[in-house]
């Protein structure tokens, strides 16, 4: 069979007009939501093009009203704007602008606007404000009158804003990096602190290519009632929103020859935060300058100070210091900050050499007097009588307002008869609590450390003394004072422990009690006039004949020991043993008049003539002591010699110079103990009955001992 060929295309027609239409398509939900949130995002930025245009085009000046509204709401204060008002993106700085602008102080407030500005023109940047960082790129300001006082409790300010009851927080200039400034003044009063200045600001503008203006001031004012004065400048740069810096300088004078100098860069006009500063200061007396900010520091001489200068978060640092004060240098670092809103400062300073003037004022001395007519004439006098102990009184004021944790080093003290070296000190003050703790320094081969405590917490200021001395060479410690050095192998060691009431040195040790004990063990002793202060003429003019004077004298043991009680210091005991005599002294010695009453006495081991028998007398005081050497005591026994040689023979008279030699030997460990005199010994182990210390009996045996020694030296 053969296909029709019509056939065939009629059936394809018949095919085609039974095909089934398209499948249908169905919506996609994510790209549904997508479209709709393009569209809202571009009538968003429709919206924000056409505000910031609407803006733009008009200045913002419509919207001084609500500013205005706003302004007032949030600062709790009036805030008004005079004249012309723009407030715009431009493009993304935020551009304010504002004539005849006020804003109002607080009711308690002395003026009674904070800001009275003629015009402020400022771009201020959007993307660090909306993340809680205020900076301005460029400010123009003219005819301004600034405000900035605290209460008088120090409770409250000017510049924190919103509830007036609120504290006060801490003024924080907000980052400028460019400025131009006319016409303007600041005025800042802090009445606790008792600090006034007006500064004024102006720019001129400069010539140069790499300068584009210089804000200049000037000021003055009163700081704790101290006059001062000031002027400087800030040199803008115009590279400086490209990473350039700002130079600075400050120059400052007030009462007491203080000058103050600084100079350095900025990285903003008011960023201080990292600045690069460098700081001189010098004047007449330190005092002056620290007195400035309420902290005590002892008086010293003429000063002259350098160091670099920042400000690192709530510290500013000041390192790398260098100078000197009076004759004595000084270096290192220092750091002052305000933790919980209370004065604090940090440093670690040291000196190569120091002039024993320069300690002086440490204790209470007046340096310059010191320097130049001694000890006496730098502290005050009372009565009759020169004294010595300083009576210069803590500061309290000062040192309740501040803390302080300072390290000091010296290597080395410039005196004569004191070889005294590296000296390391460590203060902690906590509020009124101050500690010299530890306080140490070598000493002629030896040791001293000790730990002093000044409590001002309390009314009656409690002062707390321990000093200690390692064994010390007595050769070196005593080799100014003619004491042979190449003879004497004989050691010393000490302590000190006393506490006293009081805001002077004077006073404290006026009321102390407590113990001194100087402890001298076994050793050689050499001078050439030590036979002299024991007053043993026998033994003297037999030594100096056979040319035997300069050999030491061997001692056993020793200790110079007082009991103070209300200032009173009494021997208990005063006991040194030598080969071939002991030694012995009553009274003492009195912090209150730096009185001094001690009598010395020596007793020989063995048979000697032309010993004095008699008593070696310490008296006068601190500042003029005397020594007696022909006591009463030895006038009557001349006088009875005399008498013996008329009457016998003369022969007769030298009795009454024989010392019959029964002095006990000491026993050395009470001794080398620091044991009180009812403590005390004989190398036999019976309690010693010379020492002159323990009451009625004490001095009734001794007087026995007297008279037996005399009627063997007569016999």
């Amino acid at each position: 069979m053969v296909d029709d060929p019509m056939s065939s295309a009629s059936n394809a027609s018949d095919g085609a007009a039974v095909t089934p239409p398209p499948r249908r398509i169905g919506h996609d939900p994510a790209s549904t939501a997508i479209g709709i949130g393009v569209s809202i995002l571009a009538s968003i930025l429709g919206l924000i093009v056409l505000a910031w245009a609407i803006l733009f085009i008009t200045k913002g000046r419509f919207l001084k009203p609500t500013f205005e509204k706003y302004a007032t709401r949030s600062a709790g204060r009036p805030v008004r704007v005079a004249g012309d008002f723009q407030l715009y993106l431009a493009p993304i700085d935020i551009k304010f602008l504002a004539e005849g602008l006020t804003v109002a102080n607080p009711k308690w407030a002395t003026r009674p606007n904070f800001l009275d500005a003629r015009l402020i023109d400022t771009r201020i940047a959007t993307f660090p404000l909306i993340f809680g960082r205020q900076r301005v790129n460029w400010l123009n300001l003219v005819g301004a009158s600034i405000d900035t006082e605290w209460d008088a409790q120090g409770r409250r300010n000017t510049w924190t804003f919103g509830d007036p009851n609120v504290k006060g927080e801490p003024f924080e200039l907000p980052e400028i990096r460019r400025a131009i400034v006319s016409g303007t003044t600041l005025r800042y009063r802090d009445p606790v602190l008792r600090f006034l200045t007006d500064v004024k600001f102006d720019t001129i503008k400069a010539k140069d290519t790499s300068v584009d203006n210089n804000i200049r001031f000037t000021g003055d004012g009163t700081l704790r009632a101290k006059p001062f004065n000031m002027y400087g400048s800030l040199l803008s740069a115009n590279e400086v929103l490209a990473g350039g810096r700002n130079r600075f300088e400050l120059h400052a004078s007030a009462v007491g020859q203080t000058r103050l100098d600084i100079s350095g860069t900025l990285a903003g006009a008011t960023q201080l935060e990292g600045a690069d500063l460098t700081m001189l200061v010098r004047g007449r007396n330190l005092r002056d300058l620290f007195d400035f900010i309420n902290v005590a520091v002892p008086d010293t001489r003429s000063y002259r100070l350098r160091s670099k200068l920042t400000k690192a978060g709530e510290e500013w640092r000041f390192t790398r210091m260098n100078g000197g004060f009076g004759d004595s240098d000084v270096a290192g670092k220092m750091t002052i900050s305000m933790p919980r809103n209370r004065l604090m400062i940090v440093a670690d300073i040291s000196s190569r050499k120091v002039d024993i003037v320069d300690v002086g004022p440490f204790v209470g001395y007046e340096p310059n007097a010191l320097a130049t007519k001694g000890v006496m004439a730098a502290v005050g006098q009372t009565g009759g009588a020169p004294r010595i102990l300083p009576d210069a009184p803590l500061r309290m004021e000062s040192i309740k307002a501040f803390d302080a944790h300072v390290d000091y080093k010296v290597a080395t003290i410039r005196a004569p008869n004191l070889p005294v070296s590296n000296i390391a000190l460590t203060l902690d003050l906590d509020r009124a609590l101050m500690k010299l703790s530890p306080l140490t320094m070598d000493m002629a081969g030896g040791h001293l450390s000790s730990d002093i405590s000044v409590n001002a917490r309390v009314p009656s200021v409690i002062t707390d003394y321990d000093i200690r001395l390692s064994p010390t060479p007595m050769g070196k410690l005593l080799k100014g004072w003619g004491v042979e050095e190449s003879g004497t192998t004989g050691t010393v060691k000490a302590r000190i422990q006393m506490k006293g009431t009081g805001d002077t040195v004077r006073e404290s040790l006026a009321s102390s009690d407590g113990r001194i004990a100087i402890i001298l063990p076994k050793g050689s002793f050499w001078t050439r006039n030590v036979q002299l202060a024991e007053f043993d003429i026998g033994t003297f003019v037999h030594k100096m004949f056979q040319d035997k004077l300069k050999k030491p004298v061997d001692l056993n043991c020793g200790l110079i020991g007082f009991t103070v009680r209300n200032g009173i210091a009494a021997a208990d005991p005063i006991l040194i043993d030598t080969d071939k005599n002991v030694m012995t002294a009553t009274g003492g010695f009195s912090f209150r008049d730096e009185s001094i009453d001690v009598r010395f006495r020596v007793d020989a081991k063995k048979f000697s003539l032309f010993s004095g028998q008699s008593p070696v007398r310490i008296n006068g005081n601190f500042a003029a002591p005397a020594i007696q050497i022909i006591s009463p005591e030895l006038l009557a026994r001349g006088g009875a010699g005399l008498a013996l040689g008329v009457v016998a023979s003369p022969l007769a008279a030298v009795l009454a110079f024989v010392d019959v030699g029964d002095a006990k030997d000491a026993a050395c460990g009470p001794v080398l103990a620091g044991a009180r005199a009812s403590g005390q010994r004989t190398a036999g182990g019976e309690p010693r009955k010379d020492l002159g210390t323990r009451g009625a009996n004490a001095k009734k045996a001794a007087g026995q001992e007297e008279k037996k020694k005399k009627f063997l030296g007569i016999f």
